[in-house]
């Protein structure tokens, strides 16, 4: 590039038109390198301004540009921290720039809420939890008192976990990718008094020996989630923040995103009740126990950047 055409490159509104996308070459090879790369970076930083110095005079006036433009994009990422903390504070609140349902899907929620939840009662709560999304649809059409999914809504459900998380804030992994995924029998235990299961293996083993170093004031308060139990779960949560999808994923995972489906439970305190699921359950004895004991490695910590709230409940047993 010529020097007008270097000139021209870095006025000052072009710079700025030009934030996140490839601003200039920095090596004789003339490999493009992003703004974001340049002002978050010392080494490239210097390497670009002296690779530019020897290409025409008006370095001082490019390095006063460059400077300028990379207080900006600090201001603005310390701008963005605040905000996210603030969500995470306030996570049950409406915050501007969170992600809403259009309207027209807004009624596809309520209504596969409402079916899911006359399946729940037809096949119980605990069996509720581990049903697939086929089944699901089998004994919506053998069932009346449930009702058949109609296809509109079948194609919200699919949206729902297939579209990005990211978009409304959610940065989770997706650990499931099928929305049919089964939790074939074998690889699951009921435990008794909870109305949950457990995957076999790991999961059991972590939870039988909680319970032995503990005793019984620490109960599973939710195990394993299939698509189908956390489907219905993220869409109470989204009726509840008035179709705010931002809000919902706050509180809880949409579906697909869950370890709850890979192995992943949560526990509580015996009588704390829904209290369990709250800050609360960090002041207990028992909560302490479990950090002593090593059993907590936290899926979801204060300050996470997952875009999730503080969870000291949830007992991380996959590895990931």
């Amino acid at each position: 590039m010529n020097r007008r055409g270097v000139l021209k490159l870095f006025s000052a509104g072009a710079v700025t038109a030009l934030v996140g996308q490839v601003a200039w070459h920095v090596r004789d090879t003339a490999e493009p390198l992003l703004y974001e790369d340049i002002v978050t970076n010392p080494q490239e930083m210097a390497r670009s301004i002296r690779y530019m110095t020897t290409r025409t005079p008006d370095s001082g006036a490019l390095l006063d540009m460059f400077k300028a433009h990379k207080s900006q994009a600090m201001l603005a990422e310390v701008g963005r921290e605040e905000r996210y903390r603030q969500k995470m504070l306030n996570f049950e609140q409406a915050h501007q720039d969170d992600v809403f349902l259009a309207d027209n899907q807004y009624q596809f929620v309520v209504s596969a809420f409402s079916r899911l939840g006359r399946l729940q009662t037809l096949v119980g709560h605990g069996n509720f939890n581990v049903i697939g999304f086929d089944e699901m649809l089998r004994l919506s059409v053998r069932y009346p008192v449930v009702g058949e999914f109609p296809p509109a809504e079948v194609a919200f459900l699919d949206e729902l976990f297939s579209s990005s998380a990211k978009r409304y804030g959610f940065f989770g992994e997706k650990v499931i990718n099928e929305l049919t995924a089964q939790i074939p029998e074998r690889e699951r235990v009921k435990m008794p008094g909870t109305g949950h299961f457990l995957f076999k293996g790991d999961s059991l083993q972590v939870y039988s020996k909680l319970q032995k170093d503990l005793g019984q004031s620490v109960i599973l308060t939710s195990g394993i989630r299939s698509v189908v139990k956390q489907t219905h779960l993220f869409l109470a949560k989204t009726i509840q923040a008035k179709g705010n999808l931002s809000l919902a994923s706050r509180s809880l995972a949409p579906p697909g995103h869950s370890f709850h489906g890979v192995g992943d439970f949560d526990v509580g305190k015996v009588g704390l009740g829904a209290s369990n699921f709250t800050d609360v359950f960090a002041e207990t004895a028992e909560f302490q126990q479990l950090v002593d004991l090593g059993y907590v490695s936290m899926r979801y910590p204060k300050d996470n950047q997952l875009g999730v709230r503080y969870e000291p409940w949830h007992v991380k047993v996959v590895s990931t």
